[in-house]
């Protein structure tokens, strides 16, 4: 089970204080968008997280394998992207969310290892919780 992540407001500004176990971060907007760009912005941290558990997925799963995987770099972006042919368009919202994921190893691997690599990327276990659906359930104290 994960530890529970706590996260307190700073009003009016937008910076957040996060607290995840002994860990302290901060989070808050970019200039442009009214924030002092004292932190990473939401979506930062999201892509942060993506890339961290594949960093780490690909680097267990080389490992278990003794495959020699020296290094792994993921980059990422994300954007909002035009929902082509939307027969929901009515009800959905006409954007859709995509994230731009480039992976490289480095280490004396062989093609069909990088090739089982990459798919085992797309298997960590927060690209598998980003890739349906999500469902989040809020509740007011």
């Amino acid at each position: 089970m994960s530890r529970q992540v706590i996260v307190i407001a700073e009003c009016p500004a937008l910076q957040q204080n996060i607290t995840i176990g002994p860990h302290r971060l901060r989070a808050d907007e970019p200039i442009t968008f009214g924030g002092t760009d004292a932190g990473p912005d939401p979506y930062e941290f999201l892509l942060a997280a993506l890339g961290a558990c594949t960093g780490i997925t690909v680097c267990m799963y080389a490992e278990r394998k003794n495959w020699p995987l020296a290094g792994v770099q993921v980059q990422l972006a994300h954007s909002k992207i035009h929902a082509e042919d939307c027969a929901d368009c009515e009800t959905r919202p006409r954007t859709l969310d995509r994230i731009d994921l480039t992976i490289s190893f480095t280490g004396k691997l062989s093609t069909d290892q990088l090739q089982r690599l990459g798919e085992i990327a797309n298997r960590c276990p927060v690209h598998r919780t980003l890739s349906p659906q999500v469902q989040i359930h809020t509740s007011l104290v």
